[in-house]
């Protein structure tokens, strides 16, 4: 049952990619020619025509040029393309019943015309190959995909079961924002202690795929929240912006200040503590994977706003900007990020030494770009959870004794939330509990 099951992934999610990649190869000719041509946004600037952000209503943007490289067509491409690598991992594609889509054989005349045309207009799964190839990132697309997963701690969104039910008095309330750059709804967490005093406020950052009641369910963060006395938020990426529902880390207009994604998220904390009464300097901001990489974003862009940032199996800022960074990013490690300077924020990072999607060496690289600057000295300790894995724990704290940060490896674990419930997503209960450590560490950095 186990390699019916894994052969289901395999075929699952080499479709998802063969479909991408069918959409890169339309675009692929004009992003050749324009993207050498196309000078990154400069900051403050506005979007343009990169891309539809789900615009509010009442908000009408500026048409971009018909020139312009970064339409919304090659856009979207990319962050499907991105979005399918990113979920190259998930452990059951479909539920038995419904099986995985397996791609439709090309008819005979376009077998036959592509076997004759010239490179790079190959089939979808020979042009990934090659590319991948090409970028130096080894991976064989007949067989990536079979790789030993443990179908019995980690689970796909469509297999989640019902969120456990709220402790008596608390809420898991709707809402939704909007500026400029479009607009997001968003679940808010109200532990049963609120009676009008000031409280932290948590921003969790979902991963591709996923939602805020899988996210919640998966991280168990309310329930921390709930003994802590703590807000929780958790923003909603929608799939008019990512077809897999992934935060964009990897466009260049969602690495800026005032504008895209991160301003949308700024305005979403904004807004809550607006609307609540919350602590100013209690403001944090976490994330898994593609959610990990926008909280790595979104605090640096907001060292005013947000005290501290959690990531999950994330990536630096400014890691990628387009598609072949992109994947080369995830698969190998950054090779072009900044430092953060002088507004980075305290940072906790955790990742699995055997996360087959996101390399393990992005997490070493997102605690060395945050601290850069800093004369911080690391102190580690090992240490195992009982009946699970074994971790290493290396926190950085500065001359006065203050903590600046912390990196947590998990020994043996992959692509998903460290000591998260089965009931969610992506997530591993075998590891050290990540949201605790998270709040514990937040606590301590205020």
């Amino acid at each position: 049952m186990r390699q019916a099951a894994q052969k289901m992934v395999r075929k699952g999610a080499t479709a998802m990619l063969q479909k991408a990649v069918e959409s890169t190869l339309q675009q692929q000719q004009k992003l050749q020619e324009q993207r050498m041509n196309t000078p990154r946004p400069a900051p403050g600037t506005p979007p343009g025509g990169m891309r539809d952000l789900n615009p509010a209503p009442d908000y009408t943007s500026a048409k971009a040029p018909a020139s312009s490289a970064a339409t919304p067509a090659n856009a979207k491409a990319e962050a499907e393309t991105i979005a399918a690598a990113m979920d190259d991992a998930r452990p059951i594609c479909k539920t038995a019943a419904e099986p995985a889509p397996t791609a439709e054989p090309a008819p005979a005349a376009e077998q036959a015309t592509a076997a004759t045309a010239p490179n790079p207009a190959i089939n979808p799964a020979a042009y990934a190959q090659d590319m991948l190839e090409k970028m130096g990132i080894k991976i064989d697309l007949t067989a990536s995909f079979e790789r030993g997963i443990d179908l019995g701690t980690l689970r796909h969104p469509g297999t989640a079961t019902p969120p456990p039910p709220l402790p008596a008095g608390a809420r898991f309330e709707r809402g939704s924002y909007a500026n400029h750059a479009g607009s997001r709804n968003y679940k808010l967490f109200i532990p049963s202690s609120y009676r009008g005093q000031p409280m932290p406020l948590l921003v969790m950052l979902h991963g591709c795929t996923q939602n805020p009641d899988d996210f919640a369910t998966g991280t168990q963060m309310n329930q921390v929240a709930e003994e802590a006395g703590c807000l929780v938020v958790y923003p909603e990426q929608t799939a008019g912006a990512n077809q897999s529902k992934c935060w964009n880390w990897f466009n260049a207009i969602d690495q800026q200040r005032g504008q895209g994604e991160p301003s949308i998220i700024a305005g979403i904390a904004e807004q809550i503590g607006n609307d609540y009464a919350v602590n100013p300097q209690q403001v944090y901001v976490a994330g898994l994977s593609a959610g990990g990489a926008m909280a790595v974003i979104v605090g640096t862009l907001y060292p005013e706003l947000f005290a501290a940032v959690g990531v999950h199996s994330g990536l630096p800022f400014a890691s990628a900007t387009d598609l072949p960074s992109a994947l080369s990013a995830m698969k190998r490690g950054a090779s072009n990020a900044p430092r953060a300077g002088n507004g980075s924020r305290p940072i906790i990072v955790f990742h699995g030494d055997s996360d087959t999607t996101v390399n393990p060496r992005n997490g070493e690289q997102v605690i060395a770009q945050q601290l850069d600057h800093l004369d911080a000295d690391p102190d580690v300790q090992s240490g195992a959870v009982p009946n699970g894995y074994r971790y290493t724990q290396t926190t950085h704290t500065g001359a006065d004794g203050a903590p600046l940060g912390e990196h947590w490896v998990v020994h043996g674990a992959g692509h998903a939330w460290s000591g998260g419930s089965e009931h969610g997503s992506y997530t591993d209960s075998r590891g050290p509990d990540a949201s605790r450590e998270m709040l514990r560490f937040f606590r301590t950095v205020s």
